[in-house]
C-alpha cells in the first residue's frame, strides 16, 4: 500500500487547537473520517522507543570546526542556514529530499525542515538545530499524516539529535515566530525555506545574505581530511560502478543505455546515498553532446561509449569520473586516433595541478595540447598560439578542463572568481580533470570518419603538499590499457 492508495482524514474537529491545522483529509480517500473511539485507541499501548546512549556522527568535530569559522566570519550577527523542505513531484508525491549543501557541511544532519541558528553571544555564537521532533501521538499525525512516522519511517527526537549532532535541538516548528520578533543583524541562506526567508523579510538583505552564501562556499575550497575520505569512498565506488557496467554491456546492447545507467545506480544505491549527479550514458552520436541524460539510445558494437558517472556517499560527498569505452572492447584507428590525444591532453592537466601553481594552469595545458592535434590534423588553421588566442578550438572541445568537487558535483560555485577559477591551488583542493573532443555528426568541417565521434577522460584529482594524487587512478585511462580491462572484465563475467 501507498500513499496515494490511502487517505489522509482530517482529525475530529474537538482534537485540534488552534496552532494545528487540522490533518488533510484526502478527497478521493476510502475513509470518511476517525471515530473518537478510533482516534483514542490509537494514543496508547506503544512502546517506549527512545533511543539512549547514541554515539556521534562521524564528522562531529570537522562540523563543529566549520561553524566555529562561520561564527568567527561573522560576530556578533545571527545566521540561519535551512536545510530545505520536501519538494513535490506531481499531486502527492514528493522527490527523494536532499538537503542544502551549506546546511548538511555544518551540520551532518540531512533531513528537511531543519534549520541551524547561530545565535551572536559574548564574542562567539551559540548554535541551535531546530527540527521537526517525533510525531505527535496525541493528535493522530504520526498514522494520520503523510508525513507521519507510520507512512515514512521514524525521525529522532530532539534529544536523540543533540546526541548525534553535538548541537542543542528545539522544535522548528516555533521558529519562525522566534524569528519574526528577533532584532540585531540576520543573515540567511536563502532559496531553501521560504517560509524561514518569509519571517525574516523585513531583517535581512540580499547583499549581506549573499556574503553569507560566498563565505560558505569559499569555506568548502579545501577539504579537511574527513572529506577527503569520503571523496575516496564516492571514487571507490564509482570505480566499481563502471566494472559492472562493462560487464553488462552485452546486455545494454540488447536493450539501451537506460540499461547501462540502471546498472551504474544500482552499485550507488547499494554503496551509497544515490548518484551525485544523472548519469551521462552517451553511446555513438550522443556522445557529442555534453550532458546527454536522456539515455534512451541505442548501445552499438562499433561505438564509443561515454560514460560520466559518480557515486554519491551517504554524507552527500560525490566522484565525477568519466571513461570513454569501446562498446566491443577494441577502438576503430580513428577512435583511437582521437582518444589518445585526449588522453595526452588529461597527461598534461593532471601534470599542471601542483600547489602553488594557478587554478588555470591546467585547463590550459590540456588545451593547449588539444590545439596542437587539432592543427596537426588540419581541422583548424595554426599557428597554435593563434587558435588558442581566438579559441578556435572550442568548435571541438567546448567546455572548460575541470571544476572543484565535493558535496556539489560543481562545488564551492558561489565563491569568488578571485578565489577559484582566478585562484592559486593548496593542499586540499579536489578537482576534476576533463578535456574532451567532440565532432558532430553534422559537422562538414572535419572529414566524415570523425563526425559522430566524442571522447572525455575525467579524473579527480588531490592537490597534495608536493604534488597531487588521482583519486580515481584504479581505472584505466590509456587506450591499450582501457582495451585490456574491458577484456578482463568481460571474462571475469564468462
Amino acid at each position: 500500500m501507498t500513499v496515494a492508495d490511502e487517505l489522509e482524514p482530517a482529525i475530529p474537529e474537538t482534537e485540534a487547537t488552534e496552532a494545528e491545522e487540522p490533518i488533510k483529509q484526502r478527497k478521493n480517500g476510502l475513509y470518511p473520517g476517525v471515530s473518537d473511539e478510533l482516534a483514542e485507541n490509537m494514543k496508547s499501548g506503544w512502546a517506549d522507543t527512545e533511543l539512549h546512549g547514541l554515539e556521534p556522527i562521524a564528522q562531529v568535530a570537522e562540523t563543529a570546526a566549520r561553524r566555529a569559522a562561520l561564527s568567527a566570519r561573522f560576530p556578533g550577527e545571527r545566521l540561519v542556514v535551512p536545510s530545505g523542505n520536501l519538494k513535490t513531484r506531481s499531486n502527492d508525491t514528493e522527490y527523494p529530499f536532499r538537503a542544502s549543501v551549506e546546511y548538511a557541511y555544518l551540520t551532518g544532519n540531512q533531513t528537511e525542515d531543519g534549520v541551524l541558528v547561530l545565535e551572536p553571544v559574548g564574542d562567539g555564537h551559540e548554535a541551535t538545530i531546530y527540527l521537526l521532533p517525533r510525531s505527535d501521538r496525541e493528535n493522530g499525525e504520526f498514522w494520520l499524516s503523510g508525513q507521519g512516522e507510520l507512512w515514512v519511517g521514524r525521525r529522532h527526537s530532539l534529544t536523540e539529535s543533540a546526541q548525534l549532532y553535538g548541537i542543542p535541538a528545539a522544535d522548528v516548528r516555533e521558529l519562525a515566530d522566534t524569528l519574526r520578533k528577533a532584532t540585531g543583524p540576520v543573515r540567511v541562506v536563502r532559496g531553501h525555506d521560504a517560509g524561514i526567508e518569509a519571517a525574516l523579510t523585513d531583517k535581512v538583505t540580499a547583499e549581506r545574505d549573499e556574503e553569507l552564501r560566498i563565505f560558505l562556499s569559499e569555506a568548502r575550497l579545501v577539504k579537511d581530511a574527513f572529506e577527503i575520505g569520503e571523496l575516496q569512498k564516492a571514487v571507490d565506488s564509482t570505480v566499481r560502478g563502471f566494472e559492472d557496467v562493462v560487464r553488462v554491456l552485452d546486455k545494454a546492447e540488447a536493450t539501451s543505455e537506460r540499461y547501462i545507467e540502471g546498472t551504474f545506480f544500482l552499485r550507488a544505491r547499494v554503496e551509497g546515498n544515490d548518484v551525485g549527479y544523472g548519469s551521462i550514458c552517451a553511446a555513438g552520436p550522443h556522445a557529442t553532446t555534453l550532458h546527454w541524460v536522456r539515455n534512451d539510445g541505442p548501445v552499438r558494437s562499433g561505438d564509443l561509449l561515454l560514460l560520466d558517472a559518480g557515486v554519491e556517499t551517504h554524507t552527500y560527498y560525490t566522484a565525477d569520473v568519466t571513461r570513454t569505452l569501446p562498446v566491443n572492447g577494441t577502438f576503430s584507428e580513428i577512435q583511437k586516433k582521437i582518444y589518445d590525444a585526449v588522453y595526452d591532453a588529461q597527461e598534461a592537466g593532471i601534470a599542471a595541478v601542483q600547489p602553488g601553481g594557478k587554478y588555470r594552469d591546467f585547463h590550459e595545458a590540456a588545451q593547449h595540447v588539444l590545439a596542437e592535434r587539432l592543427v596537426e590534423w588540419g581541422l583548424v588553421e595554426g599557428p597554435v598560439e593563434r587558435v588558442l588566442e581566438l579559441g578556435l578550438q572550442r568548435r571541438w572541445t567546448l567546455h572548460g578542463t575541470g571544476h572543484m568537487l565535493g558535496m556539489d558535483v560543481h562545488d564551492c560555485a558561489a565563491a569568488r572568481a578571485e578565489s577559484y577559477v582566478d585562484g592559486t591551488l593548496e593542499p586540499g583542493m579536489v578537482l576534476t580533470v576533463e578535456p574532451g573532443l567532440y565532432f558532430q555528426a553534422d559537422d562538414l568541417t572535419v572529414p566524415e570518419e570523425y563526425r559522430g565521434i566524442g571522447v572525455r577522460i575525467e579524473d579527480d584529482i588531490l592537490v597534495t603538499e608536493d604534488g597531487n594524487r588521482n583519486l580515481s587512478a584504479g581505472l584505466p585511462r590509456r587506450s591499450d590499457e582501457v582495451e585490456a580491462w574491458m577484456a578482463s572484465s568481460r571474462g571475469a563475467r564468462g
